[in-house]
């Protein structure tokens, strides 16, 4: 792992399906690029070498049994990420589109506690490659539905692209974490648990190699639908989400701070 004695502790969970074309230049990307990160490979069940080239690089890697998708990956990532006492963690995703340079930017965000949630936006930043008619229609219905909801403007609901406090991944860890595509209805769980987030601009690309799973078949269609209904039942479950489960989570993996209590 690519870790020092002397550097901050810090997690960068990585969710990987069939990704050998290219997850070893992302992270010798992310090696040349961004500050000391202890990178952690969840390998989602790959039926190609993904865990093989990741391992050889020295990244920790950790194999799925069975096909969790991608927010199942994450939710594995937290609970390694708590379980290890990292007091900040970055999600990036194994396709080479988020440009590793807006790794330090992200985590300047948790580590000053001027926010739990730090959003890499292509919109705050810079889109370069071309989104559909469709995908970017798609985008900003939700970018709406959050920042009306959240009363906060987001530009980049969709992003996947984020660094999250201990207190954040520890909220994640049980429960509260969608198993596929977790996007507007988390950030609208976040706001009503009373994690403070903020956007960053950030660089995202075209994926290095392969095609999106996304752009298969009928995914972006699921995607609407199940997108709707999520938020639907957060809204419908508001009051479960309520500031008090904020206020139980340790700010620290060391303990509570500021009276809290450990739940």
């Amino acid at each position: 792992m690519n870790s020092s004695a002397t550097s901050p502790r810090r997690i960068l969970i990585m969710p990987a399906h069939n990704e050998a074309g290219n997850i070893e230049r992302v992270i010798q990307e992310i090696r040349e690029v961004a500050p000391p990160l202890d990178i952690v490979v969840i390998n989602d069940c790959s039926s190609d070498d993904t865990a093989q080239r990741a391992a050889h690089l020295g990244a920790t890697v950790i194999s799925l049994p069975c096909n969790l998708g991608y927010g199942g990956a994450l939710q594995t990532g937290f609970r390694y990420a708590t379980e290890h006492g990292y007091p900040v963690g970055v999600m990036m995703d194994a396709d080479g589109q988020h440009d590793p340079r807006g790794i330090s930017d992200l985590l300047a965000v948790v580590e000053s506690g001027e926010a739990d949630l730090a959003i890499g936006s292509r919109f705050l930043g810079r889109l370069e490659y071309k989104t559909g008619l469709i995908r970017r229609l798609g985008m900003g219905f939700f970018r709406t539905i959050v920042s009306l909801v959240t009363h906060q403007r987001i530009t980049d609901p969709t992003s996947g692209f984020q660094a999250m406090s201990y207190r954040l991944m520890r909220f994640f860890a049980k429960d509260n974490y969608p198993s596929d595509f977790p996007d507007a209805d988390t950030l609208i769980v976040i706001a009503y648990a009373g994690f403070p987030l903020k956007e960053v601009p950030v660089t995202m690309r075209e994926r290095m190699s392969g095609i999106s799973k996304m752009h298969a078949n009928l995914k972006p269609i699921y995607y609407v639908i199940k997108m709707l209904l999520s938020i639907f039942i957060v809204l419908l479950r508001q009051r479960t989400h309520a500031g008090a489960r904020y206020r139980a989570m340790p700010s620290t993996p060391d303990g509570p701070a500021n009276g809290e209590e450990r739940c």
